[in-house]
C-alpha cells in the first residue's frame, strides 16, 4: 500500500448545523488538510470543551470544498454531545486524512453500487462525487430519520434506492435485498464493483452476496478506534493471507478492504 500523509491541525468550526433527528452536519476549515483528502478516509477529532476524555473520536469525511470538510455524527454520548454544542468560530483539534479509502472506479470501467447503512452514507459521498460514472445508492436504515444525504446523491445524478426496516421510506425491508434485485436482473450487467460502508453485520451480509454473484467488493469495516494512527491496536481484524490469516489495523491498512480479504470466521 502507498503511505498515506496526514497532519494535525487546529481547525476552525464554519458551520455545525442539526440534520436529521439527533444527527449533526459539522464544516472544518482546515486548509492543509482538505485537499489531500480521499474517498473513504477518516478524520480524528479531538474536542477541547470534554475535559476527561484523553481519546480522539474518528469520524468519516462526508464532503470536500475548497478549503473546507464537513462530518456527518449522531449523538450518542457525552463526546457527540458536546460537539454538537460548539458554535461557528470554535476550534477543534483534527488529524487527518486517515486510513485507506475505496478504490476511485477508472473512466468506462466498472459502474459502481454503493451500499450504505446509516450514516455509513457519509463515507460515500466523496466515492459517488469523483466517479467517473454514476451508479446506484442503495441505502437502508431502521426508521425514515436514519436515512442521510439522499438529495445529495440524486443531485449527483446517481440513481437512489431506500429501504427502511419499519417502512416509514422507501421500501420495507433491509438493504441488502434490492442489491440482490439488481445483481440478479436480467441480463446481467457486466463490470459492476459494490462498495460498502455501514454496520459490521451488514458489511458481512455484501461481502457474501458479492462472493455468490462473483462481483468485487470494498467495504469500509467498522470497528472501534482508539488511537487511530495504528499503535493501540484495539481496530484489528482478522484478513486472509497465502498462509492462513493474519490480523490488520481498520485504521492504517483499512478502514476500506476487499470483501475477500476478511476473514468472517475470525471476527469477534
Amino acid at each position: 500500500m502507498l503511505a498515506v500523509l496526514m497532519l494535525e491541525q487546529t481547525v476552525q468550526i464554519v458551520s455545525n448545523e442539526r440534520d436529521t433527528d439527533s444527527y449533526f452536519r459539522l464544516v472544518l476549515r482546515a486548509p492543509l488538510i482538505a485537499p489531500l483528502i480521499q474517498p473513504g478516509q477518516f478524520a480524528h477529532v479531538r474536542v477541547w470543551p470534554l475535559k476527561d476524555a484523553l481519546l480522539r473520536r474518528p469520524f468519516s469525511i462526508f464532503q470536500v470544498s475548497g478549503d473546507t470538510f464537513s462530518i456527518l455524527y449522531k449523538t450518542v454520548g457525552k463526546g457527540t454531545d458536546a460537539l454538537a454544542r460548539l458554535g461557528v468560530g470554535e476550534e477543534l483539534s483534527v488529524i487527518a486524512p486517515l486510513g485507506h479509502g475505496f478504490t476511485v472506479p477508472e473512466r468506462g470501467g466498472e459502474t459502481p453500487l454503493l451500499v450504505a447503512g446509516g450514516y455509513g452514507m457519509a463515507a460515500m459521498y466523496l466515492l459517488a462525487q469523483r466517479s467517473p460514472q454514476r451508479g446506484i445508492v442503495f441505502v437502508g436504515g431502521r426508521r425514515r430519520v436514519d436515512i442521510l444525504c439522499e438529495t445529495e446523491f440524486r443531485a449527483l445524478g446517481w440513481d437512489v434506492r431506500v429501504t427502511t426496516e419499519d417502512g416509514s421510506h422507501g421500501e420495507k425491508g433491509l438493504v441488502t435485498e434490492p442489491l440482490i434485485a439488481e445483481l440478479r436482473r436480467k441480463p446481467p450487467v457486466p463490470h459492476r464493483k459494490v462498495f460498502a460502508c455501514g454496520p459490521t453485520g451488514m458489511l458481512k451480509a455484501v461481502g457474501k452476496i458479492a462472493e455468490e454473484y462473483n462481483v468485487p467488493a470494498e467495504l469500509s469495516m467498522d470497528e472501534h478506534m482508539c488511537c487511530g494512527v495504528g499503535v493501540c491496536l484495539t481496530c484489528v481484524i482478522p484478513v486472509k493471507t497465502g498462509n492462513g490469516w493474519e490480523y490488520q489495523r481498520t485504521c492504517t491498512e483499512g478502514p476500506v478492504f476487499e470483501a475477500r480479504q476478511v476473514e468472517w470466521e475470525e471476527t469477534r
